[in-house]
């Protein structure tokens, strides 16, 4: 990265940068590494260290330069660094819920009245240390509310009564599962890409599997579709290995609750109990 990529900067943020950059080399980092990291050429840790050590951390100050000021100030830099950290596009009344290049730039539009081009913005992200990154998936629908509520309520009520009759509480849930490895982004050093190996023999198949209170875990692996047949015939081999009672927790999808499963429970003498985790909840439950 060009030496002049900080051009878009205040002499305020520059001097912070100096001496942050000069402080993490004190405290023992590689002056090689604090410098990529900042996006910086090599020459310009070791003209600040030099600096550092002839005049201290004033010799790390700016010095005031006549002509046109920089965009951002420091107070503007970490505005920006707050909001991308801190905040989703959304709470600032943007549509979208990701932070974007795009969306940084408009960020720095409406709230700061300043224009960046797209360049600008992205060697400003990675100055501050942020990277684009994919994002961690949530349920939309998820209710924290509502799952709360059952851990606090409905959950002890099973536990008690699963003791009453000497039941395991075992949750169920299903994954699909495939022997090739599926590689997102990782981090590297820069310029070399991280190595991942990989199989031509590749095959994927569904996976149902349980696991109780006492960590214990039963799977089964199937090559076909996940289907009603495929949970019965599991829960009943589930039910073959167990002596007492089983009280099995399921989130709502529509295998767990159909008429064959409610048939199985029905005719089990007591053996099986079903239960359902709040909508939208996975059953990972601890």
């Amino acid at each position: 990265m060009r030496e002049d990529d900080g051009r878009k900067l205040s002499h305020e943020a520059l001097e912070q940068i100096r001496i942050h950059a000069v402080m993490r080399v004190q405290a023992g980092e590689s002056p090689g590494n604090v410098i990529r990291a900042l996006g910086f050429t090599r020459p310009r840790i070791y003209e600040w260290l030099a600096a550092y050590r002839r005049g201290g951390i004033e010799a790390l100050r700016s010095k005031p330069v006549p002509g046109r000021p920089m965009k951002l100030s420091v107070e503007d830099v970490n505005f920006i660094y707050e909001a991308v950290t801190t905040k989703t596009p959304m709470q600032l009344e943007f549509e979208s819920a990701l932070w974007s290049r795009d969306i940084v730039r408009e960020l720095i539009r409406r709230h700061l009245g300043i224009g960046m081009s797209k360049n600008s913005v992205v060697r400003l992200l990675s100055k501050l240390g942020l990277s684009a990154q994919r994002p961690l998936a949530r349920a939309y629908h998820r209710d924290p509310e509502l799952t709360d509520t059952w851990m606090r309520e409905q959950y002890p009520a099973i536990v008690k009564k699963a003791r009453s009759v000497g039941a395991r509480i075992m949750f169920v849930d299903e994954s699909m599962v495939q022997s090739g490895c599926r590689s997102g982004t990782s981090y590297a050093k820069r310029g070399k890409a991280s190595l991942v190996g990989v199989t031509n023999g590749r095959f994927k198949g569904n996976l149902i599997s349980v696991i109780n209170s006492h960590g214990e875990v039963r799977f089964m692996f199937a090559e076909g579709p996940l289907n009603v047949e495929v949970y019965v015939d599991f829960v009943t081999r589930l039910l073959l290995t167990e002596d007492g009672p089983i009280f099995l927790i399921a989130d709502g999808q529509s295998i767990h609750q159909t008429k064959a499963v409610k048939q199985l429970a029905a005719q089990s003498d007591g053996r099986l109990h079903m239960f359902q985790l709040p909508r939208y909840s996975s059953s990972h439950v601890s």
